[in-house]
């Protein structure tokens, strides 16, 4: 049986099908979204923002056809001050009722997603997830982490603080070293866009396939060379995508607040997260049923 899920983020709403084997998805189908341009300063999501999220579920849903696919929301709808309202709008409006992960559950599956792209030879993992709004956490040494964990200290979000590099630093260091224990001994994994994008304008070589890495000594330098740069210049460096462009700077502060708390001078790079760890559930679930029924 095929499975599926709709991944509505802060930049778009990307739909992936698969049966059995995440490398080959059956259906890959993405609709861009700009929920970024449509967050007011108390962090209402705009009626022209609710239009163009309905439009992109019905999108999807189209795509899916027949298959069932389960839709969940990110921080941008999720910790939005009208999240219900959005909701009930889009299951309206589409028939699709959008579903909310936790912090944790999001922290959990990413830890999911890097354990099995790295499969059991990398041993204790510490599982680094830098999102628009929050930041996952979970570190751990078998199937499931020991510790799942998320802050509200994603890159939008702490753009929209218009904190200076130095303020933001400090107030990330602390709230991370408050709550994440340090474990210097596991291999720490960065699996987000943010990590993705740090790691390539940092010199790594781009694609699915590649092993990529992120050094501290890198991140280091490239904070103050982004710090002087505008949004247009920022989006004209590799790996930094335009839509991201201005939310770069507290990604790279974020990520070097969680290596160094973290103890880690290299992250290796997974290019699977939450969506992958999900599928990754869904897929194990209907292999159960399938045996059940047999």
């Amino acid at each position: 049986m095929s499975v599926g899920v709709l991944d509505v983020g802060c930049f778009s709403a990307h739909l992936v099908v698969v049966e059995r084997d995440l490398m080959r998805p059956l259906v890959s189908h993405k609709v861009r979204l700009r929920l970024d341009r449509e967050l007011d300063s108390d962090g209402v999501i705009s009626r022209d923002g609710i239009e163009s999220l309905c439009a992109a579920v019905l999108a999807a849903r189209k795509k899916a056809g027949d298959v069932p696919f389960l839709p969940f929301a990110t921080s941008s709808v999720r910790d939005s001050s009208n999240a219900d309202e959005v909701m009930c709008k889009v299951a309206r409006r589409t028939g699709v009722e959008l579903k909310v992960l936790s912090g944790k559950e999001e922290a959990r599956f990413s830890y999911t997603a890097a354990r099995h792209w790295f499969g059991w030879g990398a041993g204790p993992m510490v599982v680094l997830d830098v999102g628009g709004g929050t930041v996952e956490l979970a570190s751990g040494s078998g199937v499931e982490p020991d510790f799942a964990l998320s802050l509200p200290l994603g890159a939008r979000t702490l753009t929209r603080t218009g904190l200076n590099v130095q303020d933001m630093r400090a107030e990330v260091g602390e709230r991370i070293s408050e709550a994440f224990p340090r474990d210097d001994s596991a291999r720490a994994i960065g699996c987000s866009k943010v990590f993705e994008q740090l790691a390539r304008l940092a010199g790594a070589r781009n694609g699915t396939y590649v092993a990529r890495q992120l050094r501290l000594k890198d991140l280091e330098k490239w904070i103050p060379r982004l710090a002087k740069l505008s949004v247009r210049e920022r989006a004209a460096l590799p790996g930094i995508s335009r839509h991201r462009a201005q939310q770069s700077l507290a990604g790279a502060v974020v990520a070097e607040a969680l290596m160094k708390v973290s103890g880690h001078d290299v992250v290796d790079i997974s290019p699977w997260s939450t969506k992958e760890g999900l599928l990754l559930d869904l897929v194990e679930r209907s292999r159960s049923r399938r045996e059940s029924a047999a």
